[in-house]
């Protein structure tokens, strides 16, 4: 599995996507912000559940960092309600459909199960500044510890 081949202390890439109400969510309007960017690979799978929700249940603590917490993954905006609504999540996620916003990120990357090779996501949190350049890349994600390693 190839990783990203972005750096700390780059821009991150611009975008600009739809979020599970079907608003326009762009990198360049949250400047001045610090931005969690996490990437995962399905709503509702067992990794990305537990993940989405140890930042829900570290919200607050993140809000007081003074975070924006944004997930990302390749699903539908009715999907991302879905997944939302079933499990409270108090950020946005965005609809990457196109996978635009993975491949920008570079983690759109081929992967591999059971000997099967497939397209997908690797699990990615960037954690981007107020300037919008990358500060930190995390790769080897813990979905249940995830707050602690943003923090």
């Amino acid at each position: 599995m190839s990783k990203t081949t972005l750096t700390v202390g780059q821009n991150a890439p611009d975008f600009v996507s739809t979020n599970q109400n079907g608003e326009s969510v762009s990198l360049s309007k949250l400047k001045g912000k610090k931005v969690v960017l996490y990437f995962y690979p399905k709503d509702d799978t067992p990794g990305c559940t537990a993940e989405a929700c140890n930042l829900r249940d570290n919200y607050n603590v993140l809000i007081k960092n003074g975070f924006t917490v944004l997930g990302v993954s390749p699903d539908s905006e009715t999907s991302h309600q879905k997944f939302i609504k079933k499990h409270s999540l108090p950020f946005d996620l965005i609809a990457d459909t196109d996978k635009s916003i993975a491949n920008a990120y570079g983690v759109w990357v081929e992967k591999s199960m059971y000997g099967r090779k497939y397209m997908g996501i690797a699990r990615t949190t960037f954690i981007i500044d107020e300037q919008g350049k990358i500060a930190e890349i995390i790769e080897k994600v813990d979905t249940k510890d995830h707050t602690n390693q943003i923090l």
